[in-house]
């Protein structure tokens, strides 16, 4: 089990926090990282530098499924295309947000399944793990319970982000979650909320009960992402041990960062 950093679309902020970390989450595409050749062997000689492995976070901008054939189609190809580059830079896992044009429209989440094994198939042909993300939170997000349902229905990975289950629902919400679907939980996203707004901040500073992860990823052995918005490496590095400690209660010792 290996804990790792996320450092939004900033190479510089890999460069300045990922050392203490096992692997960097680099956010691609848009507005994000874009691959050029010159970016790519910076980002190369960089993840050598501090010794650290990728993961991405696909483009958050656009959803994941519209009611309209040819946007979807647009939508996996991108995707795969920046899939495909993932791969060749030896990206572990890949992060995609659960959304769609609207997550209640239920005659829609057939188009939503459909396009998320396309794009998790595109994954495995660059062999990228893709995991899902809960952001039910959000307005386009669709609810933890239906993104658990589609993710078993298409066998996906899930990207669980503690903090973004308890701005949806609450610390019940994230017991709930877990008791259904933690067997789809392949990488984490840890971070502390506040029900008022504030989200993405230390571990500790914050309203999350992280006991309540313990029990239900007892099997857990898969990667585990600091998303804390900072810069301060002791403030990450408190956060990944504060998740550490209380994923230590189920697990008899955790691998180190490095």
């Amino acid at each position: 089990m290996n804990v790792g950093v996320t450092v939004g679309n900033s190479v510089e902020r890999l460069e300045a926090t990922a050392e203490s970390f096992a692997f960097a989450e680099l956010s691609i595409g848009e507005s994000s990282y874009v691959p050029t050749e010159e970016a790519d062997s910076r980002l190369r000689a960089t993840l050598g530098a501090v010794d650290a492995e990728l993961c991405v976070h696909l483009p958050f901008e656009q959803v994941v499924s519209t009611p309209v054939r040819q946007l979807n189609d647009a939508i996996v190809a991108h995707l795969a295309e920046l899939l495909d580059w993932a791969g060749t830079l030896g990206a572990q896992k890949a992060v995609l947000h659960g959304t769609m044009r609207d997550p209640h429209d239920v005659d829609q989440r057939q188009v939503f399944a459909d396009q998320l094994s396309a794009i998790a198939r595109a994954g495995d042909d660059a062999g990228v793990e893709l995991v899902v993300e809960n952001v039910g939170h959000q307005a386009r997000g669709l609810p933890l319970s239906v993104l658990g349902d589609i993710a078993r229905e298409t066998e996906t990975a899930v990207c669980f982000d503690v903090g973004h289950a308890y701005m949806e629902e609450g610390n019940d919400g994230i017991e709930r979650f877990l008791d259904d679907y933690a067997d789809l939980v392949s990488h984490l996203h840890v971070h502390d909320a506040r029900r008022r707004g504030d989200t993405h901040i230390p571990i500790g500073a914050g309203e999350v009960e992280y006991e309540l992860v313990a029990d239900p990823l007892s099997d857990f052995d898969g990667t585990i992402a600091v998303e804390v918005f900072t810069d301060d490496v002791p403030l990450l590095r408190d956060s990944a041990e504060r998740a550490r400690t209380h994923l230590q209660q189920s697990h008899g010792s955790l691998s180190t960062n490095k």
